[in-house]
This record gives C-alpha cells, sequence and structure tokens, in this order.
C-alpha cells in the first residue's frame, strides 16, 4: 500500500524526497550529531513552514512532527481542509495541494534530546535556501515554527539571501511549548498560512 502511495505521489510530481530519510548514522566521536529531512515541496510553493531541527521523534520516523503531542498536523489540517488523521504521504501531498511547502532551518547540528536549547551552537549547517528559494520563486512568505526557528533563519540565513520576503513568526507547535492554548496557535496560523 505505501509503495502505491509513493508511485502515485511520483506520478503527479507531489513526491518529497522528506519521505526517505536521508541521514546517516552519528559517528562515534559525535554520537549526538543529527541530520534533517529534505525539504517536502511543490514547484509552486507560495508558502514556507520552517522548523528548527527535526525532534526525536520525527528523527526516529523519518517524518516530520511525528511527536504525538505535537499540534502541527491539527493545526495544518484545521487550516489547510484535510483530516490531520490521514497517512503521512496523504498529508504532505495535502500540504503541497494547498502550496505550502515543509523543512527545517538547519541541516545538521549535534543536539542530545529533542530541546532546541540543547543545540550546540558551533556545530549548526544551516540548509540551502538560496538554491532552494531559487528553485521556488513562487515562494513570498516564510512563517517560523518558534522562536528558535527564527532566530536560527535570522542569523544564519538571512544575511545571505538575495531577496526579500515576508516573514512571520508563529508559535510553536511544539509540547515543550504548551503554554498558549490550541486554539490561540490556530488562530495565528490561519492567519499567517491564508494570505
Amino acid at each position: 500500500m505505501a509503495d502505491a502511495v509513493l508511485e502515485s505521489l511520483r506520478a503527479i510530481g507531489l513526491y518529497a524526497a522528506a519521505m526517505e530519510p536521508h541521514m546517516t548514522a552519528a559517528p562515534p566521536e559525535r554520537p549526538n550529531q543529527i541530520w534533517g529531512f529534505a525539504p517536502v515541496s511543490a514547484p509552486d510553493a507560495r508558502v514556507l513552514v520552517l522548523g528548527s531541527m527535526p525532534g526525536v521523534a520525527s528523527l526516529r520516523q523519518a517524518r516530520y512532527y511525528a511527536h504525538p503531542r505535537n499540534t502541527f498536523w491539527p493545526i495544518a489540517g484545521a487550516v489547510l481542509g484535510f483530516d490531520p488523521a490521514l497517512d503521512y504521504p496523504a498529508r504532505l501531498a495535502a500540504l503541497q495541494a494547498a502550496r505550502v511547502a515543509l523543512w527545517d532551518v538547519l541541516h545538521a547540528c549535534e543536539r542530545p534530546g529533542s530541546l532546541d536549547a540543547d543545540i550546540r551552537r558551533d556545530t549548526l549547517v544551516p540548509n540551502d535556501f538560496a538554491a532552494f528559494l531559487a528553485a521556488h520563486p513562487a515562494i513570498l512568505r516564510i512563517c517560523f515554527n518558534g522562536a528558535k526557528a527564527a532566530a536560527l533563519y535570522r542569523r544564519h540565513v538571512l544575511p545571505t539571501l538575495p531577496r526579500a520576503l515576508d516573514y512571520v513568526d508563529l508559535p510553536s507547535t511544539s509540547p515543550a511549548h504548551a503554554a498558549a492554548s490550541f486554539e490561540s496557535k490556530l488562530a495565528a496560523w490561519r492567519r499567517a498560512l491564508t494570505f
């Protein structure tokens, strides 16, 4: 069944390389080295949603926002009109059909556990946003899923980019950031993703 879904997505141009992890094992001297996923994007994407780096649950499952208490998929489903209980490939296809791309600021870093606060600053390797944005000229807005993603992007990526975009800081969907209610997060995300 999964193979049939992937073939269907490939056939209509919505296959995302993120469904196949491109991580390798960390070398023994760097046991906390982690690598992110490829972007999920259609060529006509208008909005790019950025996290900082996938958490442990996501890395284990090779899926964006895999932690069961992360509210990304329920929020995206409510805003974009799809069932967040769909299987993972179908959720990715729904994002792409809505012209929303998904990625992380970092390509690699060292981080024990899942907390952004534990990312070792001297190990940060940002993703190649210049190439990504050149390949996706319709992207007009970048939405940051949490303060850490915004800070990393503004410090390590923004100075290297040739074109201006609209940037929106959003409340994190991570279970570690439970101070804001689901309803307030949903309202902020709805404003950002529907423009």
